[in-house]
């Protein structure tokens, strides 16, 4: 399950509650059932279904791309309404796409019920690559813009799109990208950050440090996830002055962006600590958390974890992999939904990790009352090889503390990728199960899988992703508890 390694934020539904009575059984997850795409759609370009966003069950919407009849690469919302998934709807390039406009859905997040926000990017007709924002009002999507770049954006030869977006109400919303800026002597790949206030979106500033930087900061923008509106937090990674790749905090208060900071990294980190913050999550109306590797000084790539307290971010915690790991466990995450909160200090997080034998698996961690637990190994249905190279743990959803849900993918018997799914019951998870794929498909594909999940209880969630239909078709699917 080889998922685009981009970053993009999962909203989540949270419910706060107790533990579950002792002998509690949660509904399994139904049977995958295929997604309608437009007339004439061929399929899902590289299994690309990344976004999931919900305001009350039974009402999300969903977002990616399709190949039309054409070949052309089209924007891609779905749309669930009381429960029924209606009609999917195009969203096309601004005016200026190129005849392909390539067109790719990086992130969706929703306010209020039938006021969201897409965003990603699109190829113009010069061949540049450019950011895009639509915004659906009252439950019409307009049409695509183009974002209004920093004054120092490279004006041929660009490369830009917005990575993530986050929407704590409807018209209020925070976005992350990357473009690259003018420098006569050669282009830089630098951040930006947008904001959209009442329903109008701002020009997008470039984000700023505040210590030194690299001539070429090489700015990698992952995820942002708001509290309330105008608190949120985006993170990503850099270079600074020293040549050290640095895990990157940006805090915004009241709609303005603060400096970026390099986060503290745990102290066995190396001093070339190639530092990445890949995903941030924030429980409403309180902190934030985010999850991301980095080099020990002995060069082991291991997971760690910080969370923010008052607008301060601590130091950084390493996650302990699972006793069978390598002594390098080549720690890898998918940058979707890995990390999930119910509460402040009640996290679960997880990916992928290399045991000791040589095999990849899926790993699993808990945080109760801000301490973090040695992960386990994400324990697959029988049968199954291991999780494998382009397997692990992609998204979790935590709508309680210590009742969670994952999803990822293994290999099986016959050494085809499933997706499996594995829920977690009063702090302890147990065995996955395979999900049964729509019709008579066979595996998820290397680029497939569960790539969102939510959950606005224990007992009522939604999963979205997609799976191989043939030799090498990628098709859309919903499953849900």
């Amino acid at each position: 399950m080889k998922l685009a390694r981009t970053a993009v934020v999962v909203a989540t539904l949270v419910t706060l509650g107790t533990a579950l009575p002792a002998a509690a059984t949660l509904p399994a997850w139904s049977s995958a059932k295929s997604v309608a795409l437009p007339s004439g759609a061929k399929g899902i370009p590289g299994g690309f279904l990344p976004s999931l966003t919900c305001v009350s069950v039974g009402n999300c919407e969903a977002g990616g791309s399709y190949t039309d009849a054409s070949n052309r690469v089209e924007g891609l919302i779905l749309t669930e309404s009381r429960g029924v998934w209606t009609a999917p709807f195009t969203l096309t390039a601004p005016v200026g796409g190129a005849s392909n406009p390539r067109v790719t859905v990086y992130a969706l997040s929703c306010g209020a019920l039938g006021n969201c926000s897409a965003a990603g990017t699109y190829e113009n007709t010069a061949g540049d690559a450019l950011a895009f924002y639509a915004n659906e009002v009252r439950g019409k999507w307009s049409s695509a813009h183009r974002v209004d770049l920093p004054a120092n954006a490279l004006v041929k030869g660009q490369d830009a799109a917005i990575r993530s977006l986050a929407c704590p109400s409807a018209g209020n919303c925070s976005a992350v990208g990357n473009y690259d800026d003018n420098n006569p002597v050669t282009s830089r790949e630098e951040g930006f950050v947008d904001v959209e206030s009442k329903g109008v979106w701002h020009r997008a500033s470039e984000v700023t440090f505040a210590g030194s930087t690299n001539f070429d900061p090489f700015v990698s923008m992952g995820q942002v996830a708001c509290a309330s509106n105008g608190r949120c937090v985006a993170v990503g990674s850099y270079i600074d002055a020293n040549d050290v790749t640095q895990g990157l905090v940006l805090d915004e208060n009241g709609d303005a962006w603060d400096r970026g900071l390099a986060l503290a990294l745990p102290a066995n980190a190396s001093a070339f600590s190639g530092a990445t913050l890949s995903e941030v999550t924030c429980v409403r109306d309180s902190s934030c958390a985010v999850f991301g590797s980095y080099y020990q000084r002995g060069g082991a790539i291991e997971a760690l974890s910080a969370s923010e307290t008052h607008d301060t971010w601590g130091r950084a915690v390493e996650l302990t992999m699972p006793t069978n790991a390598d002594t390098n466990p080549h720690v890898f995450l998918y940058g979707f939904g890995g990390i999930a909160c119910a509460t402040r200090g009640n996290c679960s997080a997880g990916g992928q990790y290399e045991a000791g034998n040589g095999e990849y698996q899926g790993f699993l961690a808990n945080e109760n009352d801000g301490v973090w637990s040695e992960a386990q190994q994400l324990a697959l249905p029988g049968g199954a090889l291991s999780a494998g190279k382009n397997g692990g743990v992609v998204a979790l959803a935590c709508p309680t503390a210590g009742n969670c849900r994952a999803s990822g993918a293994y290999l099986d018997a016959s050494n085809h990728y499933q997706a499996v799914v594995v829920t977690e019951t009063n702090g302890q998870w147990a065995t996955g199960a395979k999900v049964v794929l729509p019709g008579s498909a066979t595996s998820v594909g290397v680029d497939g899988g569960i790539y969102s999940l939510i959950c606005a209880s224990p007992s009522s969630c939604l999963g979205t992703g997609s799976y191989l239909e043939g030799a090498s078709t990628y098709q859309g699917f919903t499953l849900a508890t």
